[in-house]
């Protein structure tokens, strides 16, 4: 049960989020909903998705992985679910792979020593109090660059935005990871 109503007021800007979301993703997405009842807020955090869109310097697959790792930890079952849908739907990532972000550490086989250390970071960033070494950060600003090393630290602290104010509202799965799901044979 959502801790704020899922019918924001009908304004123009919540009318065309509707339609934009209804063509992009198939649905209109909860947190817009959500954040459609301050049309401040909900530009605002537009914005700064369609700005985080064009980043390029992290390639996208570690970036999906780190915001994964975040949100599991932070236990986002949107995030977890909307995540599974995006990593199928845009990134073209192993849904089998993507599965197993939320307990990578039991399955280390399935990822590269690169995956594992940028998932560990998305970790270390997430916890309340930040747990980030300076051997961790050192290792991933070699072998990223600064660049990238930016992008994702900015990635994993985004991803704790949108999760925290998630669960905050109490929003949980919308099924996008069942639409990714193989149909059993008949």
């Amino acid at each position: 049960m959502t801790r704020i109503p899922l019918t924001p007021p009908r304004t123009l800007l919540n009318r065309i989020g509707a339609w934009y979301s209804r063509r992009t993703y198939g649905k209109v997405l909860d947190p817009g909903l959500a954040l459609g009842h301050n049309s401040r807020v909900l530009l605002s955090f537009v914005r700064l998705e369609r700005g985080v869109a064009r980043w390029n310097a992290l390639d996208p697959g570690l970036k999906h992985l780190a915001a994964m790792a975040g949100a599991a930890r932070i236990n986002c079952s949107w995030c977890l679910d909307f995540g599974h849908w995006a990593a199928a739907d845009g990134l073209g990532l192993p849904l089998d792979k993507i599965a197993l972000v939320p307990q990578w550490r039991q399955h280390t086989e399935a990822f590269t020593e690169l995956e594992q250390q940028v998932m560990a970071y998305a970790e270390a960033m997430t916890e309340t109090e930040p747990a980030v070494t300076e051997q961790l950060a050192a290792t991933l600003l070699a072998r990223l660059g600064e660049a990238a090393f930016v992008e994702l630290t900015a990635v994993v602290a985004l991803e704790n935005f949108r999760s925290r104010i998630n669960s905050a509202f109490g929003l949980t799965s919308q099924g996008f990871a069942e639409a990714c799901a193989v149909p059993a044979r008949s």
